[in-house]
């Protein structure tokens, strides 16, 4: 039995040695969302009230200010979770080479940060998930190939169809946080221009 379990550790070992942690930044974000989801689902979703959704709530309650930046790590479910994280994996390595995993991790924490300080200032509605993380990097990764003096057309595209989407749907009320979606968008393209 013990080599049967030798041989399995050395099975495991083998396969995880062909991949390579090629994105530091969006990797750890990617498992600690994951984390996050599991332990809403383990607490029948008390712990993304209490640490993941950044609402109008008392600024006497310290949470309130932690919340202002981890909305952006919860997710309502798995569905949610893998909406977002299916851009997200696929344009952060890319925009993480380009600008480098400090700068991104800045990014996201800024980009998290204005997200939930706008949305308590000027909306009702609560803020969770990654959403505004993956509208910044849509717009974000339209500048990887920027030239100065030019406006890149995948920048004008993507305004068309992601962000001005996003500015007609605000007043839905479909629970989804809108204004997270255009505040995030406006973040990736400060970030790619200033990085210009």
């Amino acid at each position: 039995m013990a080599n049967f379990f030798d041989y399995l550790i050395n099975l495991v070992l083998k396969i995880f040695s062909y991949f390579e942690y090629n994105s530091v930044v969006v990797l750890t974000y990617f498992f600690i969302s994951l984390v996050a989801l599991i332990l809403n689902k383990l607490t029948n979703k008390k712990s993304n009230e209490l640490l993941f959704t950044c609402r109008h709530t008392s600024l006497l309650n310290p949470l309130t200010y932690v919340r202002l930046v981890t909305h952006s790590i919860g997710h309502r479910d798995f569905s949610h979770f893998c909406n977002n994280f299916s851009y997200i994996l696929l344009l952060g390595p890319m925009i993480e080479e380009k600008y480098g995993s400090l700068n991104l991790l800045y990014m996201i924490l800024l980009t998290s940060l204005t997200i939930g300080i706008i949305n308590t200032i000027f909306s009702r509605k609560a803020v969770i998930g990654a959403s505004g993380i993956t509208f910044m990097m849509i717009v974000l990764s339209s500048f990887v190939n920027f030239d100065a003096g030019k406006i890149p057309f995948t920048l004008a595209l993507i305004c068309i169809f992601h962000v001005f989407d996003e500015v007609f749907s605000m007043n839905k009320k479909d629970g989804v946080s809108h204004l997270g979606h255009f505040v995030g968008a406006v973040c990736g393209g400060i970030f790619g221009f200033y990085f210009k």
